[in-house]
C-alpha cells in the first residue's frame, strides 16, 4: 500500500505538492470515492484510481540513461521536423519526457522518465542537484578567471552560484582548453553564458555527471534503463541537495 498522492505523481499526474492540491479540492476518487484528505493509501494494483473522473495511467515507471549526441532534440517531439530523443529511444513503450535540459549543440548524460515526483525532485530550483560538464573553449583561461567561476558571476539574469572548476586537459596545438565544470542551478544555457562572460566560448560541451549518475561506459547515441539502487540514489541525492541548501541558507 503506498499514500495516494504518491501514486499519482508516479504515474505522471503531477508533481506530489500538485497531486495533494487535487486531493484536497475533491478531484480525486478512489473506488468511486473521492477523496478530500491527505494519508489515505491505496493499492495501486487493484484500486481503481481517477482524477476528475479520469483513470490514472497505471503505467510502469521507466528511467532511461541517454548519451545525446549534438545536434538531437531534447524534447519528445519537433514541428520542424529534427531528430529528437524519441528517435534513439524506440523500445521504451511508456512515454517518457527528458529530465531538465540539454541545449541542441550539447552532448551527454540526459535522464529520461515518466515518474513525474523523482522529476520534479531532480529540477526544482531548491534541490540544487549538481550537474558536471566537460567544456572545451577557445584559448587557455588564466586560473583568476576560474575563480570567478567558483565564486559566481553576474549573468543578465542574476549572479550564478558557486561552481566548482577545474582544469582537464590543455592543447597548445589547437588553443583549446578543456575544463570540468559543476554547477548547481539550471538555467537556460547556463555554463555557456558563464564561459562567454569570461571571454572564452564554448567549442564543445558534455554533460558527464547528473546527481549521482555518470555517463562512463554508455557510447554516443546508446541508452540504458537505471537499475533501483541508481532510482533510489537519485532520490537521495536530490534530497541531500535539497537539505544541504537549506543548512545553509
Amino acid at each position: 500500500m503506498e499514500r495516494l498522492q504518491k501514486v499519482l505523481a508516479q504515474a505522471g499526474v503531477a508533481s506530489r505538492r500538485k497531486c495533494e492540491e487535487y486531493i484536497l479540492a475533491g478531484r480525486v476518487q478512489v473506488n468511486d470515492k473521492t477523496i478530500t484528505t491527505l494519508g489515505v493509501k491505496v493499492d495501486p494494483a487493484a484500486d481503481v484510481i481517477k482524477v476528475d473522473g479520469r483513470p490514472i495511467n497505471k503505467q510502469r515507471m521507466q528511467y532511461i540513461l541517454f548519451n545525446k549526441p549534438k545536434g538531437v532534440i531534447t524534447s519528445t517531439n519537433d514541428p520542424e521536423g529534427r531528430s529528437i530523443v524519441g528517435d534513439y529511444i524506440k523500445d521504451v513503450k511508456e512515454r517518457i519526457y527528458p529530465v531538465g535540459r540539454l541545449d541542441y549543440d550539447s552532448e551527454g548524460l540526459l535522464l529520461l522518465t515518466n515518474d513525474g515526483e523523482l522529476a520534479n525532485l531532480l529540477t526544482h530550483p531548491s534541490h540544487h542537484v549538481p550537474k558536471t560538464y566537460h567544456a572545451t573553449v577557445e584559448g587557455v583561461p588564466h586560473g583568476d578567471l576560474l575563480d570567478k567561476l567558483r565564486q559566481g558571476i553576474k549573468l543578465e539574469d542574476g549572479m550564478t552560484a558557486p561552481a566548482e572548476v577545474e582544469y582537464v586537459d590543455i592543447d597548445p596545438d589547437k588553443n583549446e582548453t578543456i575544463v570540468s565544470i559543476t554547477i548547481h542551478e539550471g538555467r537556460n544555457r547556463q555554463v555557456r553564458r558563464m564561459f562567454e562572460a569570461i571571454k572564452f566560448p564554448v567549442i564543445r560541451l558534455k554533460r558527464i555527471q547528473f546527481g549521482s549518475l555518470q555517463l562512463a561506459g554508455l557510447a554516443r547515441g546508446k541508452h540504458r534503463t537505471l537499475t533501483k539502487q541508481e532510482v533510489e540514489e537519485l532520490r537521495r541525492s536530490a534530497l541531500q541537495s535539497h537539505n544541504v541548501q537549506k543548512t545553509s541558507e
